[in-house]
């Protein structure tokens, strides 16, 4: 792929509009690709999730789940039961984006030990 031009590389802003930024802020966070990928076998109970990921405390979950809500990535679903019952489910939206975040989990697994030793070098010259 021949290089772009300066004038014709693309400039990432940084304001609300940037849909890099957006995106990347929201998913890049320590959980909420562990939420998204739970989420991927289909819905779950919120104890059931806490169950699933490791270290996360409740109040974490609850505010990641919240946050996911939020861009449209989770959908939250309350059964008027007793005790009430509340399910967890990705959106078509969060079904999408776990695609493409799926090749990106399979690099980081098949590049592990690969930047395990690249840190290792930096650190070392440190």
């Amino acid at each position: 792929m021949a290089e772009k031009a300066k004038s014709e590389r693309r400039i990432f802003h940084n304001t609300e509009d940037c849909p890099v930024r957006n995106v990347v802020a929201q998913i890049g966070d320590k959980w909420s690709l562990l939420i998204l990928f739970a989420l991927v076998d289909g819905s779950e109970r919120f104890n059931a999730l806490k169950s699933r990921i490791e270290g996360i405390s409740q109040r974490m979950l609850t505010q990641t789940l919240r946050d996911l809500e939020r861009e449209g990535y989770v959908n939250r679903t309350v059964y008027p039961e007793v005790p009430v019952r509340v399910e967890y489910a990705l959106t078509e939206m969060g079904k999408d984006i776990v695609k493409p975040l799926y090749k990106l989990v399979c690099w980081a697994d098949d590049h592990q030990e690969e930047i395990k030793q690249a840190r290792k070098k930096f650190d070392e010259k440190g």
